[in-house]
């Protein structure tokens, strides 16, 4: 598996799996270089990462995607470590995420080292668990 920033030729791709936010978004943060592509050995897209900023100053990894076929094999954990090595790169010295309370993610989250920070209840949604991590 190879890991990238995604460029203009993904957005299709990105575009038809993440319904969370809109497609000049998506433009805005591929030209920002804030959605890794997740590429097979044949160079054909498997998943994609995208992130953003809480509070404008720490990194917040908003939504991780892995085709279905692709999901259990690890491609989800070395993606989450690689962003989380390039934003220690950058000086940053904690990251979040957050996650539904009914889905298993967060187990995924705890499992790398994501602790719970705190949490959310919105109107039509359920609990929406916030993780932090400290980069050593």
């Amino acid at each position: 598996m190879n890991i990238s920033f995604a460029n203009d030729s993904d957005f299709e791709y990105i575009r038809g799996r993440d319904h969370h936010i809109s497609e000049s978004l998506i433009l805005v943060k591929i030209k920002e270089n804030e959605i890794y592509i997740l590429r097979n050995r044949d160079g054909s897209n498997i998943g994609w990462m995208r992130y953003g900023y809480f509070w404008d100053n720490i990194p917040f990894m908003n939504m991780i995607w892995v085709d279905e076929q692709f999901r259990g094999t690890g491609v989800g954990n070395k993606v989450v470590l690689f962003w989380e090595e390039q934003m220690k790169q950058k000086g940053f010295k904690m990251v979040m995420t957050s996650t539904q309370a009914d889905e298993g993610a967060q187990h995924f989250y705890r499992k790398l080292g994501y602790q719970d920070a705190g949490c959310l209840l919105l109107d039509t949604q359920p609990l929406e668990i916030l993780l932090t991590k400290k980069l050593n």
